[in-house]
């Protein structure tokens, strides 16, 4: 039954609204890479193919640092955002054993593993302490940075909050929290992994120490990240066995894929204003014939009523009576591919800790499913995949 199942999937277009997950590599920036791929040329080289490659490499870093306002020397290449976080956040705390900041790490639930586990890792080996509270998550998913900031001593180690949230979409007021704690003197760090590329997004503006984002959320290499540190900040190293990158992260760097971030960066910020229009139109119609077609009633939009406060091409829904997890399933056989508001863990379907954490009655938090997409996917698309979202609801719900 199950190859049956399959097979029916293969025959349709696949929509892929799971894009805050991967999103496709951009053929023009694939093109770009191309000749560094072959090239050859360590950039740690001295002679002429050396050389060329540090030229590329330092090149990229410009280019990168110029689209999120920041200097050349804070941009720290990593293999992707689930090390580039770890890097601060180990970094911070090592920082802060060494100053004798020991007051706990204040943060919310509601981060991406990426985060809270290092965090929780480095709690249990004694090396710091964590104030996470559920009461600093309201219920549309935005945090309360001023309760947060009630919370900072000046012996914080430091605070932390996401930029943009991956499974709500959600954007946080994190420059507000970076203003209240530098009165105590906080570092502060932000995974950014889900905005950079998709909104504006400025680290000396936003006045954050580090900041954690990865190439392959906006049609950029899988494999290649970065972390911005704050200029006359030092973190300690996770990885050893070089000099690379001041010794911050050693290891030969993946030219190709800098010249690829480099390229897919600079794509999305040059549509920019032009493609979040877009988005932000297709998100509103999409939402909007779910309702026409299911009834205000049976769609629960999760996050802010805000459109500004979400990513513009994120949409988080609940369908309450119903399981996610058989929503997911009857999309996937209707070729249209999503993630659930819930985590999977070893198999078994557990609620999600952001939802819980803003406090959703079960029926929504059990029946929630995120939508997003990236920047190829056209209006017709949308509609498309709407449509088979309203007859594998109705499916269900007969079926019920």
């Amino acid at each position: 039954m199950r190859r049956v199942d399959e097979e029916r999937c293969e025959t349709k277009a696949v929509i892929d609204l799971d894009q805050n997950a991967t999103t496709p590599l951009d053929p023009a920036v694939a093109e770009a890479m191309i000749p560094w791929f072959v090239a050859g040329g360590n950039p740690e080289s001295r002679h002429g193919l050396g050389r060329r490659a540090r030229r590329a490499l330092e090149e990229a870093r410009e280019r990168i640092a110029a689209q999120l306002h920041a200097e050349p020397s804070e941009l720290i290449f990593t293999s992707g955002g689930t090390e580039a976080n770890n890097l601060a956040i180990v970094g911070l705390a090592s920082l802060a054993e060494e100053t004798g900041a020991n007051d706990p790490v204040v943060a919310t639930p509601i981060e991406h593993p990426a985060v809270t586990q290092p965090l929780a890792r480095l709690a249990d080996e004694g090396r710091l302490k964590l104030d996470l509270r559920t009461e600093w998550v309201g219920r549309d998913g935005v945090a309360d940075v001023e309760a947060m900031a009630a919370a900072l001593t000046p012996r914080t180690a430091f605070t932390t909050l996401i930029l943009a949230h991956n499974e709500t979409g959600v954007i946080q007021p994190v420059g507000r929290l970076a203003q209240e704690a530098r009165k105590p003197g906080v570092p502060v760090h932000t995974d950014a992994v889900q905005a950079v590329g998709r909104i504006p997004v400025d680290f000396a503006g936003l006045g954050v120490q580090t900041l954690a984002f990865s190439a392959h959320k906006f049609h950029g290499p899988a494999g290649i990240g970065g972390l911005l540190i704050q200029r006359g900040l030092t973190l300690k190293p996770l990885l050893f066995g070089g000099g690379q990158q001041r010794g911050i992260r050693p290891g030969t760097p993946p030219v190709a894929l800098a010249v690829g971030m480099a390229e897919a960066l600079e794509r999305a910020e040059r549509q920019g204003e032009a493609r979040r229009m877009r988005w932000k139109a297709q998100r509103d119609r999409f939402e909007a014939l779910l309702r026409r077609e299911l009834g205000d009633h049976a769609v629960v939009r999760i996050g802010p009523d805000d459109p500004e406060a979400r990513l513009p091409q994120t949409l988080n829904l609940a369908f309450p009576g119903l399981k996610g997890e058989l929503i997911l399933l009857g999309l996937d056989l209707e070729g249209v591919a999503v993630s659930l508001g819930s985590a999977c863990a070893s198999g078994a379907m557990t609620p999600s800790k952001t939802l819980e954490a803003m406090g959703l009655p079960p029926e929504v938090r059990h029946s929630a499913v995120r939508f997003s997409w990236g920047a190829f996917l056209d209006d017709a698309d949308l509609d498309d995949a709407a449509h088979r979202v309203v007859q594998v609801i109705r499916n269900a719900r007969e079926e019920q």
